[in-house]
């Protein structure tokens, strides 16, 4: 009995003390988490040389970290500066962990072995720090026993000419030589080579019945209705309408005849004009070819037939005016390629030529 009794006290016992006692256990682990690690690059250094101190702390991520900083020229410890130090750098480990590194560049004056103090790094609201550290610095040895040994500065000597180095800058501006002849030599070709001036010229168009209605006129002030010379007043006539009808429907009246010229005509205009426009032509043929001799108002008749017409068959929102190109020869073409290839090439050879130009200086300026 006494001995369940003491196993019932102790089960109550370790049941009383067990939460107290994780609760202590806990921060030890979070403790156990956190690795604050310094390292140096040398432990010997001369004097003015650099070393760096590497500062690397390993943490649970999500927790905050302040690592020490110094200004330019502060001391970490008295005769040892601080002359620069990089931004903090965090790194991704295993098991949600993370590490966060900060180098300091260090160097020291005067010869001596000094004791670099434990870097204090906070995480999470805690203070840890580092392992001690040293860095011994040494001095240059100096013979003063025997000072005829120092010598002053030597002046500066000019290096021997070797041609190994000039080479390249001598047969580069060989080559920018025959560069800039060739190029002279092509702009006087180019010079020779004169252009061809192919512009384009717009005119004002006469509309096909404004000439027509312009050259009746003409007969109408020349008084020809009324002239004995009818042959020529018809022939006149006629070439007039002849003119009109081909610039107006588009097929050679010129050189058609008078029934050939109707037949055209009748597919597309009134029968009734029509059959006015043939009885002007059958005058006309009559006369021209038949020596028949007309009358006054019979002359004048075929005037208002023609005017007529041109009145009724005309089109009047026809453009006004006409694109004239110029009509190059082979010859020309070729001349115009030409003169084109020569100007590129012109061009071509100049930008190669300034750009091996700025090269040869530019060697020549290292090797100088």
């Amino acid at each position: 009995m006494k001995k369940r009794t003491r196993y019932k006290e102790s089960r109550m016992m370790v049941r009383r003390w067990l939460p107290f006692c994780l609760m202590l256990l806990f921060p030890l682990s979070l403790c156990a988490q956190v690795q604050v690690e310094s390292s140096i690059d040398s432990i010997q250094i001369l004097i003015g040389e650099q070393t760096h101190l590497s500062l690397n702390v390993s943490l649970k991520k999500g927790q905050s970290v302040q690592l020490p900083t110094f200004k330019p020229s502060e001391y970490i410890t008295p005769g040892v500066e601080v002359l620069e130090m990089s931004d903090a750098d965090t790194i991704q480990l295993d098991n949600d962990m993370i590490k966060v590194s900060k180098v300091y560049t260090l160097t020291s004056f005067d010869e001596q072995l000094y004791y670099l103090p434990p870097m204090k790094v906070k995480v999470g609201g805690k203070d840890y720090q580092s392992k001690s550290l040293a860095l011994k610095v040494l001095t240059v040895p100096v013979d003063t026993l025997h000072p005829e040994n120092f010598y002053p500065p030597k002046d500066v000597q000019d290096n021997p000419f070797q041609w190994d180095e000039w080479s390249g800058v001598f047969w580069l501006s060989i080559l920018l030589l025959l560069l800039i002849v060739v190029t002279f030599y092509l702009r006087m070709c180019l010079k020779e080579n004169k252009p061809i001036i192919a512009s384009v010229r717009i005119v004002k168009k006469v509309l096909p019945h404004q000439r027509a209605m312009s050259e009746i006129e003409k007969i109408k002030e020349e008084k020809m209705v009324m002239s004995e010379d009818q042959k020529g007043y018809y022939t006149r006539l006629t070439d007039t309408l002849r003119k009109y009808i081909e610039e107006r429907f588009g097929f050679s009246a010129m050189e058609m005849t008078s029934s050939e010229i109707i037949a055209r005509l009748q597919e597309a205009e009134d029968k009734k004009m029509i059959d006015e426009l043939r009885e002007l032509f059958t005058t006309a043929d009559l006369v021209k070819f038949a020596k028949y001799k007309s009358l006054i108002n019979e002359n004048d008749a075929n005037l208002v037939n023609a005017i007529e017409f041109i009145n009724t068959t005309k089109i009047e929102n026809m453009e006004t005016t006409e694109r004239i190109e110029p009509k190059l020869t082979e010859e020309d073409k070729r001349s115009m390629r030409s003169r084109t290839a020569l100007k590129w090439s012109v061009l071509l050879l100049t930008v190669i030529a300034a750009a091996l130009l700025v090269y040869i200086l530019y060697r020549m300026y290292l090797l100088l």
